[in-house]
């Protein structure tokens, strides 16, 4: 039986995780609509989108949505069961029943593990649904049976691999680390983001995609030569073979110090059927991506991460030795560093990731509006146009939003906002060179 504390901060856990789900809904209620509301293509557009593409992006979008909101339902649900019922402490018991050793460590990367199997169960259904019916509805997913069933396999085990290694590391620094020992995970986890940032591109990703380096021809040789003109050191071009797994568009960069990559989906490259985009708007795109690394927005965001990081853990070392967070969750007779570490990121410091993740929101749009200004000083801006209307197009971007909802969900500001933006800009630079 709980006692009136640990109800009290159970059900204070299970508040906060509805506040945010009501919030979360009320948003896209909001959405929704306006979504159904604008049947026509308003007026601003005509130009942009036929009547045909406005039409097919908006029942994209409200099937997005619709999906949505039942997910995010079923997903409060068992959430609220998962946290009142203290199945969190019974998988642990059971993790120790099962484990052949008795160490922490060891029932911890279990206990991880029969978590996130547990979890990739209770989701797939919805994962197959929007895979193979949302998606290919709309003509967007690539994926036979065979090809999702071994993604998911392989993307599991490397996951498990990943975890089980990095909870290890976490668990011995906080149990050895003293009475400062935040700091000492703090750097740990300083050099393992920057470890993963390297490896993951060119280790872990080649495991899921095939990454082949452009061939040779006059789009390879625009692209060194804008890289170039740049100082971009740019070490490899790269292109991913996307289309086995959708027919949405994308590029960008990774890589630290002095050795870059570039990656160019190959759903973004001209077709045939008219889709993807020409050169010069390829060229464009880039520019906008390396607008990013001209800017120093990886940079900033990292330090962000890690300083963010500190703060956590900082938190983390005044309240992980709480029994009633550990009690309230069912663990009644050991408190685990690792499910500590767990509860207080994940639910006591939710407000706070919560206003956390708007800030970010706001900071990217900044850095995407900052990002399209080095391409318009580039003379891509022109270009810049015709690249996102027509990406917009092929990923059936609904171009009406409800304001609440863009602003807190949207990372990228809105397209009409960003082209009446990009044309300022271009209408100012091309005034500048008379």
């Amino acid at each position: 039986m709980f006692s009136i504390d640990e109800i009290l901060v159970r059900n204070t856990i299970i508040l906060l995780l509805w506040l945010e789900y009501l919030f979360e809904t009320y948003l896209s209620l909001r959405q929704f609509n306006t979504a159904t509301k604008a049947k026509d293509v308003p007026s601003e557009i005509k130009d942009l989108m036929s009547n045909d593409d406005y039409s097919k992006a908006r029942e994209y979008s409200l099937a997005k949505l619709r999906f949505g909101f039942v997910k995010d339902f079923y997903s409060i649900i068992v959430t609220t069961v998962v946290i009142h019922q203290g199945l969190l402490g019974i998988v642990w018991d059971y993790s120790e029943s099962i484990n052949p050793f008795t160490d922490e460590v060891s029932t911890s990367c279990l206990w991880l593990t029969i978590l996130s199997f547990l979890s990739t169960i209770i989701d797939m259904p919805f994962t197959i649904y929007f895979t193979f019916i949302l998606e290919e509805k709309f003509g967007f997913n690539k994926q036979t049976a065979v090809f999702f069933v071994w993604d998911k396999i392989k993307a599991f085990l490397v996951g498990q691999l990943l975890t089980s290694m990095i909870s290890s590391i976490v668990i011995v620094v906080i149990k050895n680390g003293g009475d400062y020992f935040f700091i000492w995970l703090w750097a740990i986890a300083c050099i393992i983001s920057l470890i993963l940032l390297t490896i993951y591109p060119a280790v872990i990703a080649p495991l899921f995609d095939k990454y082949t380096p452009l061939p040779e021809g006059e789009l390879r040789t625009k692209i060194e030569a804008l890289a170039s003109s740049l100082k971009f050191p740019l070490t490899e071009l790269y292109v991913v073979e996307g289309s086995k797994r959708s027919s949405h568009s994308n590029a960008y960069f990774y890589g630290l110090f002095k050795s870059k990559r570039i990656v160019l989906f190959d759903t973004l490259l001209a077709k045939d059927d008219g889709t993807g985009c020409q050169d010069d708007e390829i060229l464009a795109v880039l520019s906008h991506e390396l607008g990013h690394w001209s800017r120093n927005h990886t940079i900033k965001n990292l330090v962000i991460m890690e300083v963010n990081l500190f703060l956590l853990f900082l938190v983390f070392s005044f309240m992980f030795k709480y029994k009633l967070l550990y009690q309230a969750l069912g663990f009644t007779h050991i408190q685990p560093v690792l499910v500590g570490l767990f509860v207080v990121l994940q639910y006591v410091m939710m407000p706070y990731n919560t206003l956390l993740s708007f800030a970010m929101t706001v900071l990217s749009r900044k850095f995407e509006f900052e990002a399209d200004d080095f391409a318009v000083q580039l003379d891509k801006g022109r270009y810049l146009e015709l690249a996102l209307q027509k990406l917009n197009k092929d990923n059936l971007g609904f171009p009406v939003h409800d304001w609440l909802y863009s602003a807190w969900h949207h990372s990228h500001p809105p397209l009409l906002q960003r082209l009446n933006v990009i044309k300022k800009g271009v209408k100012l630079f091309e005034e500048k060179k008379k």
